[in-house]
């Protein structure tokens, strides 16, 4: 089988090589870039499979890299996880609204990091998966959701949402009506223990609706609880 390849962002020498020799020895291909514009050189000319992004980068920054890569169409399912020292709820919310799939504070550990990585691979290939089997698209509100294909259309058109979004809706949508709380969600869409805010949930929700358009309003906030998509 082939090794699924990792591209580490990253500056600081010691880290990138504490990440690679752990990457490495979870059996991953991995490649390194010292700046953003490396970085983005390699999604270019590689095959990558996951993206290690550090966000104090020299030259552009590693939330600008993140925006580039959640705008280029090639790109925009290719899962993205901060690996940075910010670890301020404001930084965290800021990278998950500009696209990151998963956001680890610096110091990290290297079992967990390797975790996180098989995560966000898993859900990748649970997907692909999918597109080769027969499950049945969800509709509803004027959206078809193709989870084979994790693609979401609005009326006919198509929307690109990252994986995080896609998930959420997925989940809301494969049960209308139910209301899930904001930890239910962030246990269902990245697994149980994921450390992350309710208030960085709410922004994932906010950027849902705001690219679902009319359709968005479907997702109703139910107070003090959480969030469910309207039956």
């Amino acid at each position: 089988m082939k090794k699924q390849h990792i591209l580490v962002v990253e500056d600081e020498e010691d880290i990138q090589q504490l990440v690679s020799f752990n990457l490495i020895k979870a059996g991953f291909h991995v490649s390194c870039a010292d700046s953003g514009e490396e970085g983005l050189h390699h999604m270019q000319s590689e095959k990558i499979d996951c993206v290690l992004l550090d966000w104090m980068l020299p030259g552009i920054s590693g939330l600008d890299v993140c925006r580039q890569i959640r705008s280029n169409t090639n790109f925009q399912t290719i899962p993205v996880i901060m690996l940075t020292a910010k670890g301020e709820d404001d930084d965290i919310i800021a990278g998950l609204e500009n696209g990151a799939d998963d956001y680890i504070t610096k110091p990290f550990s290297p079992k967990v990091l390797v975790a996180r990585i098989k995560t966000v691979l898993r859900r990748g290939r649970k997907k692909n998966d999918e597109a080769g089997g027969d499950k049945e698209k969800l509709s509803i509100h004027g959206l078809e959701i193709d989870t084979g294909r994790h693609e979401v259309q609005v009326h006919g058109k198509t929307i690109k949402l990252t994986t995080t979004e896609f998930a959420i809706l997925e989940l809301l949508a494969g049960r209308p009506g139910q209301v899930f709380s904001r930890q239910q969600i962030i246990d269902g869409v990245r697994g149980y223990n994921y450390m992350v805010t309710p208030r960085a949930m709410d922004v994932q929700i906010y950027g849902l609706r705001k690219k679902l358009g009319a359709s968005g309003e479907y997702i109703e906030t139910v107070r003090g609880i959480g969030y469910r998509l309207k039956d």
